[in-house]
């Protein structure tokens, strides 16, 4: 596939209808893992992956600080292959 002088791309169509691309819909890029991602724009489920990822960070935020810094990858494994 080759990108125009304008930054344009064909979507193959049966791409475009795997994921529910429609002629004139709004689409949404994203960068994930390195790669460019492109999904149809659907409010419902975009507001439903960001406040996905909001409970996530909240998570991590939570867990920030809380391992022990003594503690080696060793001991670590050690602790989660005894666990009954």
């Amino acid at each position: 596939m080759r990108v125009t002088s304008k930054g344009q791309v064909t979507i193959p169509r049966d791409m475009r209808e795997l994921v529910g691309i429609q002629p004139n819909s709004e689409v949404v890029f994203a960068i994930e893992g390195g790669k460019l991602t492109i999904v149809p724009k659907d409010g419902k489920r975009e507001a439903e992956e960001r406040a996905r990822l909001d409970r996530f960070l909240d998570v991590l935020r939570r867990l920030g600080g809380t391992g022990d810094q003594a503690m080696d990858a060793d001991a670590l494994a050690r602790i989660t292959r005894d666990r009954d």
